[in-house]
């Protein structure tokens, strides 16, 4: 069975950066999109970035610019490096995989990893 692994994230001070992984198990991802979700605290799941096989990439414009979506693929990893983090980046971030691309949105999407939880304190 597939296993997303997310590793990274945490506390932040405005301004800062942070680096998240999402690890593949069981699994290559080679041939898949990898796209990161985030969702703050009462509002919905939103997209982040994603990733083709190729590799394209494709940002949500409020991260454009300060977030790099990248993959590496003899480590069966995608990352998500986000710099000048602002306090409305604090959300948890999810990683998803599928084949279709472009990867713009959740639905449909059956493969995700746990999540994992980023705060930028201002």
């Amino acid at each position: 069975q597939v296993q997303l692994v997310q590793s990274g994230g945490g506390l932040v001070q405005a301004g800062g950066s942070l680096r998240l992984s999402c690890a593949a198990s069981a699994h290559t991802f080679s041939s898949d999109a990898v796209a990161w979700f985030r969702q703050a605290p009462g509002k919905a799941r939103e997209f982040v970035a994603s990733i083709s096989w190729t590799p394209s990439t494709y940002y949500a414009d409020s991260v454009k610019g300060r977030f790099t979506i990248s993959r590496d693929n003899a480590k069966n990893t995608v990352y998500l490096q986000m710099n000048s983090l602002k306090p409305e980046d604090t959300a948890v971030y999810y990683c998803a995989a599928d084949r279709i691309w472009p990867l713009l949105g959740d639905r449909g999407l059956e493969v995700w990893g746990q999540g994992t939880l980023v705060t930028v304190s201002s």
